[in-house]
């Protein structure tokens, strides 16, 4: 996901650089300086990246312009959901603490403030344990 205007100006920059490679392989493949296997593959290559990051841009311009509409009311509700799946899976404060390397204790003091204190690195990973056994 492209994440500031720096960016989108970098990876348009980058899709033009691989069109001027696709050029240069078309170019090659009149003149028999490669072999056309090899040409080939990195004429694949190439068209691969630029659709992947022509999609990129995309999405980026599409956000820029409005037309995704971005929920964010699930901000309120995750720490709930955390408590929850916590619950759902039979855990205690203290399964969970020992499964994510953390003390019984902060376990009990992020669910206490609803995750106020947890970075988000932290709630990921406490989400991730959690789901990898919730989709078993």
């Amino acid at each position: 996901m492209i994440k500031n205007e720096r960016e989108y100006r970098n990876i348009r920059s980058d899709v033009g650089k691989f069109r001027k490679t696709l050029e240069y392989l078309a170019k090659a493949r009149v003149t028999g300086k490669i072999s056309p296997r090899k040409i080939k593959i990195q004429e694949d290559a190439t068209k691969s990246m630029i659709e992947t990051l022509e999609l990129e841009l995309k999405e980026y311009e599409d956000v820029k312009a409005g037309k995704y509409k971005t929920a964010l009311e699930w901000i309120d509700v995750l720490p709930v959901h955390l408590i929850r799946a916590r619950i759902t899976l039979n855990w205690t404060q203290k399964d969970l603490a020992r499964r994510a390397g953390r003390s019984e204790q902060q376990i009990q003091r992020y669910e206490a403030t609803d995750y106020a204190s947890a970075s988000l690195a932290t709630i990921k990973q406490i989400g991730n344990i959690m789901q990898k056994q919730l989709s078993r």
